[in-house]
């Protein structure tokens, strides 16, 4: 009776980048700032144009050597100075990692990785990561490794191994960094990305959000990833999981919906990236879990285990997955085997 119906009128967004142009730390902080649907919506149209939205990337997480780590970064479990329960162990046998990896695939894994708690590796220890390596790859499993810090020369060695990724998460915004961590700077980590980018190694890099920092040092974060030339291949956004006896222990939680909002700016900025689900998920439960596949992620850590923290088990991820129509990701063609030298 004379009226009419609302006309929506859309948000402004804030401008993509073209080519190559960074993401300066106020874009981001600006997408961040949007509605939330229309975050979303933005992140959709990112993710659509470079991947199958109702497909999930499966990666299997394995502490290779776990505990006694001489750094302090105040979530680490595994750090030595810490009273947190988790004792020092010694690197795996490779037949163990074989087993592991054989039932990581047969769960239908396409991307195994293998983390040791290091400061940097030894020479030693890096002889028996490059057969580990090796081994894995010729099961047709794409393979990562988390060793600490890398000279350009060991990442020349496990290029030569065939290794395909190469973590190692810049944690938080430079500005942050160092509420969290003090026994190694930030451009320690940049530089070990630069030497494994350098070697021809696909980078995996990311953070942890939920350890105190502003909104805008989380953009700070994703800026820091974004503005990486090219951006890294593999992103693992992880929720902090809060471990009796770390200094972060205790900390404020962050809203489940900020940890969406990361996702979603990850993926617009880094769009042809795998963005990953990784430490946290089990305590997000199944909705926020839903909301981030919406927002742009792609790849979730599967296992009953990340390193020492808890993780959905494979039959929970299947039902989730299943719910939402999601499929894995089919396995990749086995790789050719590296040839032993020496």
């Amino acid at each position: 009776m004379g009226t009419h119906p609302m006309i929506f009128q859309p948000v402004a967004t804030p401008s993509v980048p073209a080519g190559g142009d960074a993401w300066p730390v106020e874009r981001v902080a600006a997408l961040f700032e949007l509605p939330f649907a229309e975050l979303l919506f933005l992140a959709q149209q990112a993710h659509r144009r470079h991947f199958d939205p109702n497909q999930v990337e499966l990666a299997t997480l394995l502490s290779i050597k776990t505990g006694g780590c001489p750094e302090d970064c105040g979530y680490c479990p595994q750090a030595a100075r810490y009273d947190t329960g988790v004792a020092a162990q010694k690197i795996l046998p490779l037949e163990t990692v074989l087993a592991a990896a054989r039932q990581a695939r047969e769960r239908g894994a396409t991307r195994f990785c293998m983390g040791a708690a290091w400061r940097s590796p030894k020479d030693r220890d890096l002889e028996q990561v490059e057969d580990m390596v090796r081994e894995v790859r010729a099961l047709g499993l794409e393979t990562c490794a988390t060793l600490g810090m890398l000279t350009p020369a060991q990442a020349g060695r496990l290029k030569s191994s065939g290794l395909d990724y190469y973590n190692h998460n810049i944690d938080t915004a430079p500005d942050f960094y160092g509420n969290v961590i003090g026994t190694r700077d930030y451009q320690d980590r940049l530089d070990t990305l630069r030497h494994v980018r350098g070697e021809g190694i696909k980078v995996c890099s990311g953070g942890i959000v939920g350890m105190g920092e502003t909104r805008l040092q989380r953009a700070g974060l994703i800026a820091q990833l974004a503005n990486m030339s090219p951006h890294p291949e593999s992103v693992p956004i992880n929720h902090l999981v809060q471990v009796e006896g770390t200094p972060l222990h205790g900390t404020a939680a962050l809203d489940p919906l900020e940890f969406v909002r990361t996702i979603a700016v990850a993926r617009i900025t880094m769009p042809r990236a795998r963005v990953r689900l990784s430490a946290g998920r089990r305590e997000l439960g199944e909705p926020v879990q839903a909301l981030c596949f919406i927002a742009g992620a792609n790849s979730i850590f599967h296992g009953d285990k990340l390193l020492t923290t808890g993780n959905p088990d494979a039959d929970a991820d299947a039902e989730l997955l299943g719910k939402l129509g999601i499929r894995v990701q089919p396995a990749h063609a086995v790789h050719t085997p590296v040839a032993r030298t020496g």
